[in-house]
């Protein structure tokens, strides 16, 4: 039988020997295709070396020590693949390995969620929603319940957990998929004991629940957004990104139903991309605090019980 016809992609990989070699031409697939970014990186050097890095079970943000490292046929043959299935099916990086990183904490991924990159994630990690000198709840405020609605993936209630050590997380989703995502995730983190998952429309499964902390990345993207989506973001699951023709449908219904499930002292922490503008249009009583982050302005506010009528 003769041999098999090498694809023009190994044709094109067939002298590379390091890692330097590979880089290289990723960078230079990526950007002669055109590819969106947005799931964890920026721009097609970054994604490159995501890609590379993980599809090779090593240090992500460490390039440098592996540069000019000769690397294995079976080495070459998967970043050879990983680049060209990147390429010709447009999907986001941490599908094709499975895998996604808040905060250096990495999370399982599949396109049963989508891809984790929550602003808040950052905000868990500085300190600034709670025990930090200027932090929205004052250092020795107990936090010992949080509630992440539309978890997704899990990584926010993870992050939470970690984050306030003393406290109980509940995790709210739709998606029975989702949530069968975040089982992996809660279990890999060994968290089982303090994350619960429940399965509802937002706060519906939670009764008589009560929270310090509520935290969501909800569904915001608005219905122009959606219709001009770049396949990287059609790849990934409509229910967790489409929130209605202004993104806000679920943001006002979280909004709504808070109130009744926060304690007295406690907020809400809320991501909703670019909708400031109509949000504050919408509530001009509401008392909005807007946290900035490394990469975010005025896309995740902060709102305290008190402001939404919660008295102790």
């Amino acid at each position: 039988m003769p041999e098999p016809t090498p694809s023009a992609a190994a044709r094109d990989t067939a002298d590379f020997v390091t890692l330097r070699d590979f880089l290289r031409h990723a960078v230079s697939r990526f950007n002669a295709a055109k590819l969106s970014y947005g799931h964890g990186t920026v721009e097609a050097y970054d994604e490159a070396a995501f890609l590379l890095l993980e599809g090779l079970h090593l240090p992500i943000d460490r390039l440098e020590p592996f540069l000019d490292a000769r690397l294995t046929a079976a080495e070459r043959a998967r970043l050879t693949a990983l680049i060209e299935t990147r390429v010709t099916t447009r999907k986001p990086a941490p599908y094709l390995v499975g895998r996604a990183y808040i905060q250096g904490i990495g999370f399982h991924v599949d396109e049963r969620v989508i891809v984790p990159r929550s602003f808040i994630g950052e905000l868990l990690g500085t300190g600034a929603i709670a025990g930090g000198e200027f932090a929205l709840i004052p250092e020795g405020a107990p936090v010992e319940r949080v509630l992440d609605l539309c978890t997704g993936s899990g990584c926010l209630a993870i992050l939470a957990a970690l984050a306030f050590p003393e406290a109980e997380v509940d995790a709210v989703d739709l998606s029975a998929d989702a949530l069968a995502v975040a089982r992996l995730n809660v279990a890999e983190h060994a968290m089982t004991r303090r994350v619960s998952l429940f399965q509802g429309d937002l706060l519906a499964p939670l009764a008589g629940r009560r929270y310090d902390l509520i935290l969501s990345n909800p569904p915001y993207v608005d219905a122009v957004a959606m219709a001009a989506l770049p396949p990287e973001f059609r790849a990934e699951p409509a229910l967790a990104l489409a929130g209605g023709d202004d993104g806000l449908d679920i943001v006002r219904r979280i909004l709504a139903d808070a109130p009744a499930h926060l304690n007295p002292g406690g907020g809400l922490v809320c991501e909703i991309g670019a909708g400031r503008a109509a949000l504050e249009a919408d509530f001009p009583d509401l008392d909005f605090h807007w946290l900035d982050t490394e990469h975010s302005r005025g896309e995740v506010f902060w709102i305290s019980a008190r402001a939404l009528g919660v008295r102790g």
